[in-house]
Parts: C-alpha cells; sequence; structure tokens
C-alpha cells in the first residue's frame, strides 16, 4: 500500500496515523511511547478514564503485555486475526503506560487484519489505536471520514477504501470469574459462545470495578450530529426527517429529505458495513432528525442496534 513507509516512519518519530482496519479506521501511535498515546487523547479529546485498545501483530507479542489463561488462548487462536478484543490481566513487566490502561490492573488487545498487524510487526511494537475520530461521534469507516473528523491533527492517513466489517470489534473480558461480554461488536456473541461452549457471564458481577472497563462503554457514543430516533415505522416519518432504512420497506425517497437502506435484502452483515456510512451521510443532509426502521436483535444485529442505541443517548 501507498504510503506504508511514510506511515511507519510517522509511528517510529511519536506521531499519529490514520490506518484502516477490517472495523473501522483507527488512530494509530506506538504504544510504548507515552507523549504520542497522551496526544492521541488530546486530538481526539477522550476522557482519560477510557481505556485503549492496543493492537499487535501476532499472539506472541499480545503474551507480553497480557495474561493468557486457557479460555483466552482458545479464543484468541479461533479469532485472530479478526474483530475481537480480549481483556486480560495486564503483565507486570509490561513497560505499557497507565496512560493506555486508565490505570487498571487489564489490558485490552486485538490482533487486527491487514495494516494495523502489518505496520506492529515492521515497527516490533504494540499500537495504541482507539477509532479515528472526535470522541463520541461517529465512527469513520473511510480515511476520508478521518480527514472530516480530525483533519490536520493526523500526520498521515492511509486509504484502503471502506472497512469490510464496519463496526468496532466486539470485546470480552476473560478472568478468574469467567469470560464476560463487554460490547458487541464484529463477531456476532453467539458465535463466540459457540467456542466457548459455554454462556458469557453475568456484567452484574463486574459492576463492582466500575462502569468503564474496557473501550466503547460509554452510554453516549457512536453519535452524529443530529437526533436519532430508533424503531420508527412509515407513520412515524416526517417530511423533515431523514430515513436509515433495513429491508424491504414501503418508502420512497420522496417521503423525506433523504433515505439510506443498510440492507436491501435484510443481510445484518451488509448492514453492519454500511451503518456508519450512512449515517455520516444522512448526518450531512438538511433533516431535522435522522429516523432509524427497527432491526432484529440477532447475529451482528446485536452489535448493530447496540451502537444505535448509543447513539441516540448523546
Amino acid at each position: 500500500m501507498e504510503g506504508l513507509n511514510a506511515a511507519r516512519t510517522a509511528l517510529y518519530d511519536g506521531q499519529l496515523v490514520g490506518v484502516p482496519t477490517e472495523t473501522v479506521y483507527g488512530l494509530a501511535a506506538d504504544a510504548t511511547n507515552c507523549e504520542a498515546v497522551v496526544r492521541i487523547y488530546t486530538v481526539k479529546n477522550r476522557p482519560s478514564f477510557n481505556p485503549l485498545i492496543i493492537h499487535v501483530s501476532n499472539l506472541a507479542m499480545a503474551h507480553k503485555y497480557g495474561q493468557f489463561n486457557a479460555i483466552a488462548e482458545h479464543l484468541a487462536l479461533a479469532f485472530w486475526p479478526g474483530p475481537l478484543t480480549l481483556v486480560v490481566p495486564l503483565n507486570d513487566s509490561s513497560g505499557i503506560s497507565p496512560v493506555l490502561t486508565s490505570d487498571l490492573k487489564t489490558i485490552a488487545l486485538r490482533q487486527p487484519q491487514g495494516v494495523m498487524a502489518t505496520l506492529s510487526e515492521l515497527l516490533q511494537k504494540p499500537l495504541a489505536a482507539p477509532s479515528a475520530n472526535v470522541s463520541g461521534k461517529l465512527s469513520p469507516t473511510r480515511a476520508s471520514h478521518v480527514q472530516d473528523s480530525l483533519g490536520d491533527s493526523v500526520d498521515v492517513i492511509l486509504d484502503a477504501g471502506p472497512c469490510i466489517v464496519g463496526l468496532e470489534s466486539t470485546i470480552i473480558q476473560i478472568d478468574d470469574l469467567g469470560c464476560f461480554l463487554l460490547r458487541e461488536g464484529g463477531i456476532a456473541s453467539e458465535d463466540i459462545e459457540l467456542i466457548l461452549k459455554q454462556k458469557f457471564k453475568s456484567m452484574n458481577l463486574k459492576k463492582k470495578e466500575g462502569s468503564i472497563i474496557a473501550p466503547g462503554m460509554l452510554l453516549s457514543h457512536y453519535a452524529p450530529s443530529k437526533p436519532l430516533k430508533l424503531n420508527v415505522n412509515s407513520i412515524s416519518i416526517n417530511p423533515k426527517d431523514a430515513l436509515l432504512a433495513f429491508g424491504q420497506q414501503p418508502i420512497h425517497e420522496q417521503t423525506c429529505v433523504a433515505v439510506r437502506n443498510l440492507s436491501t435484502s435484510g443481510n445484518l452483515v451488509e448492514a453492519a458495513k454500511n451503518l456508519f456510512a450512512m449515517l455520516s451521510e444522512l448526518d450531512k443532509t438538511d433533516a431535522s432528525s435522522i429516523l432509524v426502521q427497527p432491526i432484529p436483535f440477532e447475529g451482528l444485529g446485536a452489535a448493530v442496534n447496540d451502537r444505535l442505541k448509543r447513539a441516540a443517548s448523546r
């Protein structure tokens, strides 16, 4: 890919790089460079209590920073490289700055597909990389989204076209209490439970640890600038609104300001891939609000509904 050497040099020099992954575009920095990591928080206006995901080139690198029990190892072998983040106990000798982990005793690790892992391998270092956008806003699934959101705050932006998954990674925490689903994402939770051969433990066991124990857990997140109204039907639509549709719906373009359909065939994988890009397009219209038709809560639909619920809570 053009710009790979420039991106590697920028990361080596402590700069920030917009990097495509299979999920969304990330704002990457050398995870061992504390000043570069602090700059991520500054550029994104990200709360300091919200930890970052650390991207590695392979499982061996992940072992340097986190403690993997048999379950964590099993999941990593089953789903890496891919859109699964594992929150595991932090190695005392990791050398990772507490800024990255928000002073937690755990670390969020992922081996992504594609360029992010390649850059990590070239540098022989892990990369801290939250989504490349202003904190709380729509996640970027195209290079142009990164430019629109962060502009000149990013030193290099690599363009690999639209992300193939389009939703952030699923986040699982694994510790002595069991296995917990912290965030729905690019791998359906049912598929992970199938590999685990067990259901996830109740999150009630985690409440004593605080409300934010992993990235992406803020109540208000992934939000467009316009108000978002969920689970609407054709009767609820105002001509001044924009519509995010799903499946075969008897609604025409002339009914409202603009219409985007996540998947006319009702395919939830396609809907996940299109979610942030279509919300971004509707957010740029003259509509007073964005209406969203119901989306099933099965498969990746659970992650799509999670993002929409948080987006509507702004």
